[in-house]
C-alpha cells in the first residue's frame, strides 16, 4: 500500500469514465513520444463508447494508434481516406505502416486498408501502455456494467450539467500535456511517465474554468 499523499500512478485505473479519458489521453501521449508531430487528442472521451466500422469498432490501443495515423496525417496535410472517411488508401497505408501497423491482405472494396494490425515490434514498444489501458478499459466495462439506470454519453452526461466535463490543458514541468477534466486531477494527481512529475492545471487556465 502506498503512503497517504504519495501521488497516483497512471497505472492505479479508477473506474470512473473520466478517468478512462485521462488513461486515453495519457497513451495518446505515449504515442507522442515516439511521434512528435502527431497533433494533441483533442476529446478523448469521445473515443468512448463510440463504434467506428471503418477504425475498428472495439476501443482498444490497436484502434487508438489507427486514429493517430489519421492525426498524423492530417498534420501532413495528407488525404489518406476517401468516400466519407470510409475507404482508407495507400497514403494511410505507408503512415500506418511508419507508425507500427501491419496490413497483410489485399485493401478491402469498401474500407480499403483500415484493418490494421499492431506489428511484433508495436507491441514490444508499447507494451506497458497497453496494458494499462486494457486494465482501463476492463474496469470501465465493469463500471459500466453495473450502471443499470442509464447508458455512458460522455463525462458531462454522467456527472450532471455542472461543467464537469469540460477539458482543460495540465502540463507537466517537462513540457508535456495532456487535456483533462478538472476532476479527474481533484480525485488524485496524474504523474507524468517522462519527468515522474504530476501533471498540473496552470493558474491562469484553472481561474477562468
Amino acid at each position: 500500500m502506498e503512503p497517504a499523499g504519495t501521488p497516483a500512478r497512471c497505472h492505479d485505473v479508477s473506474t470512473t469514465p473520466p478517468v478512462l479519458a485521462a488513461e486515453l489521453a495519457q497513451a495518446w501521449a505515449d504515442i507522442q513520444r515516439h511521434h512528435p508531430e502527431l497533433p494533441d487528442l483533442a476529446a478523448p472521451e469521445s473515443l468512448i463508447g463510440e463504434s467506428s466500422s471503418a477504425c475498428g469498432a472495439e476501443l482498444s490501443f490497436e484502434r487508438l494508434l489507427h486514429e493517430a495515423v489519421h492525426g498524423i496525417a492530417a498534420a501532413r496535410g495528407v488525404r489518406d481516406t476517401s468516400r466519407a472517411g470510409r475507404y482508407h488508401n495507400r497514403r494511410f497505408l505507408a503512415i500506418a505502416e511508419e507508425m507500427g501497423l501491419d496490413h497483410s491482405e489485399e485493401p478491402h472494396p469498401s474500407s480499403g486498408f483500415s484493418l490494421v494490425t499492431l506489428s511484433p515490434e508495436a507491441k514490444r514498444r508499447y507494451r506497458p501502455t497497453i496494458e494499462r489501458l486494457q486494465r482501463a478499459l476492463k474496469a470501465h466495462t465493469v463500471a459500466t456494467a453495473a450502471d443499470t439506470k442509464r447508458s455512458f454519453r460522455g463525462p458531462a452526461a454522467r456527472h450532471g450539467s455542472s461543467g464537469g466535463g469540460v477539458r482543460v490543458k495540465a502540463v507537466c514541468d517537462c513540457g508535456r500535456n495532456v487535456r483533462v477534466v478538472p476532476s479527474v486531477l481533484a480525485q488524485a494527481p496524474i504523474v507524468c511517465g517522462g519527468c515522474g512529475k504530476p501533471f498540473r492545471i496552470p493558474e491562469a487556465v484553472g481561474a477562468a474554468s
